[in-house]
């Protein structure tokens, strides 16, 4: 059993990557909200549609999937985003692989120091809509690193990311903030009534939180911009 995103989650799990990035997230023995339950006979089977995939990494990503469909049901997503924690609020980075999420995520680190910046999950973390807040979570579900934290902050801001000279922010309509939003969650295709929950919670989010688009380059200037940008607003 294992506990993610205030949830317990009941799986099996074979492969070495979920072992590993999971085992910060295992709990006791409790009542189950979700059931990931994938057999190994159905990843083999599946995966052969994916041979570029080991079955390491498609148990990791096939899991993922199934818990992102399943946390929509209790108020929750995942959004492909690096997260940073500090002074007890979150920001997301987002943008399309390879831009560059988590090299900035790492400059936070570098600007303000790991035990300040926390990276709470480099790839996929988890929102959830509690009480009106919305909360950010570690999840077993973090890339090729093993960078996330069993821990609950809540949201302050969402960036995407792009790469540019010169660095400049700029905040989002929510007509292009939700573009983006959608485009990076994980998404219930051929689901219409979960996609109708992810919309609702996109919606909520955009009520509450500033969404900004960086380019930028790589330096800390681009940490200062962002980080004053975004605090300014909080007054």
């Amino acid at each position: 059993m294992y506990k993610i995103a205030g949830l317990n989650v009941k799986m099996e799990c074979s492969g070495e990557t979920l072992l590993t990035q999971g085992e910060p997230y295992r709990t006791v023995a409790g009542r189950p909200h979700i059931i990931i339950d994938i057999s190994d006979e159905t990843l083999v089977k599946t995966k052969k549609s994916y041979p570029q995939f080991c079955f390491d990494e498609w148990e990791h990503i096939h899991k993922g999937f199934a818990f992102s469909y399943k946390l929509l049901e209790h108020s929750g997503f995942c959004l492909h985003a690096s997260a940073v924690a500090m002074d007890n609020k979150t920001v997301l980075f987002s943008a399309p692989c390879g831009t560059g999420k988590s090299t900035h995520a790492g400059l936070w680190q570098q600007y303000f120091g790991k035990d300040k910046a926390v990276i709470i999950n480099d790839d996929r973390p988890a929102l959830r809509l509690i009480e009106d807040e919305i909360y950010v979570y570690g999840t077993p579900w973090s890339g090729k690193t093993n960078l996330n934290a069993n821990i609950k902050v809540p949201l302050q801001a969402v960036v995407f990311l792009s790469q540019a000279k010169e660095n400049h922010i700029e905040r989002l309509t929510n007509k292009e903030a939700l573009k983006l939003l959608l485009r990076q969650s994980i998404r219930p295709n051929h689901d219409n009534g979960r996609m109708d929950v992810l919309l609702t919670l996109l919606d909520a989010l955009l009520q509450k939180i500033a969404v900004y688009h960086l380019s930028c380059n790589i330096s800390m200037d681009a940490v200062k911009l962002a980080y004053d940008t975004i605090n300014k607003r909080m007054g």
